[in-house]
């Protein structure tokens, strides 16, 4: 019977701190979750732009799922618009262009270009960048597409 006790009461504590460390990682949202708010973010702005921009903006209810988050751009001037991530609001009115990742990589470039597609055509971006929920650099990869004249948005996943 004690042998037992001795045996159960670690695997009791063991489930006890792999339930209390799950609680406090949040899960990271994936690809398909990614794209399909992409594709949300699309009829958002068709229906009303500013008010698309400003509920982006201020990062809630359902323009922000875990660390997957909306960002827009001018898709003439590159110039952002839009931007989900509350580590990354300094780069509103920001050229995207100008952007590279921690290893040099140029990846506002390639949203830039991204977004000067025919609308509608999403492609990938891999790159690394600061999560809402900790501003150290991770991988990312976000869908960008033109979503009007105007404009070109993204939704990313971080891995």
């Amino acid at each position: 019977m004690a042998l037992k006790f001795i045996i159960a009461a670690p695997a009791a504590a063991l489930a006890l701190a792999s339930a209390a460390f799950a609680q406090q990682s949040p899960r990271l949202a994936d690809g398909s979750e990614a794209r399909a708010m992409l594709l949300n973010v699309i009829d958002e702005v068709k229906v009303n732009r500013d008010q698309a921009f400003d509920m982006f903006n201020h990062g809630g209810g359902r323009f922000l799922n875990g660390d997957i988050y909306v960002f827009c751009t001018g898709a003439a001037d590159g110039k952002f618009v839009a931007m989900g991530n509350a580590n990354a609001k300094e780069l509103l009115g920001q050229d995207v262009r100008t952007l590279k990742d921690a290893t040099g990589k140029a990846f506002g470039q390639e949203i830039y270009a991204a977004g000067r597609k025919p609308e509608g055509e999403i492609t990938e971006v891999s790159y690394l960048f600061a999560k809402p929920s900790d501003p150290k650099p991770a991988p990312k990869t976000s869908f960008v597409t033109r979503v009007d004249d105007d404009y070109a948005c993204g939704v990313g996943y971080y891995k």
